[in-house]
């Protein structure tokens, strides 16, 4: 029995040990993370990813290294929106909505801020980027 408890006291004193999720093979940027870019690993990197489900479908921001823990900085959700990518500009002033097509003038995920040529009126202005790919500006101050 005193055998018994010394295991179980030893068990309970040792630090658990948390999964940390690595590049698998090297990702270049703009590269979307699949479940076979990536693998939990026994280590426990401060700021470091735990769960494979928060990486698999991002977009790498920077080249990941296979066997380097991913970070939270090297990764971001997908764009919606590419440079050049003509975008339907939204913009609303009370009971009014304005709409209008528009060119992207950067790439921009949700809720990105992305710069966008009006093509009426050739004037460049700055929306959010919405949920289903529109570009929504709400500056009262822009020159639509």
């Amino acid at each position: 029995m005193k055998r018994f408890l010394t295991f179980l006291l030893m068990g309970l004193a040792a630090p658990a040990a948390a999964d940390t999720v690595v590049a698998a093979k090297n990702l270049r940027p703009g590269m979307i993370v699949s479940a076979m870019d990536v693998k939990l690993v026994e280590a426990d990197i401060p700021g470091g990813f735990q769960l494979l489900d928060d990486v698999i479908g991002q977009v790498a921001r920077v080249v990941l290294y296979a066997g380097r823990p991913v970070l939270p900085n090297d990764i971001g959700p997908p764009a919606l929106i590419d440079r050049n990518q003509i975008v339907t500009l939204v913009y609303t002033a009370g009971p009014m909505t304005i709409l209008t097509e528009g060119r992207s003038l950067g790439r921009g995920a949700v809720g990105d801020r992305v710069r966008v040529m009006n093509l009426s009126s050739r004037t460049t202005i700055t929306g959010s980027v919405s949920p289903n790919g529109d570009v929504i500006v709400s500056n009262s101050h822009t020159q639509f």
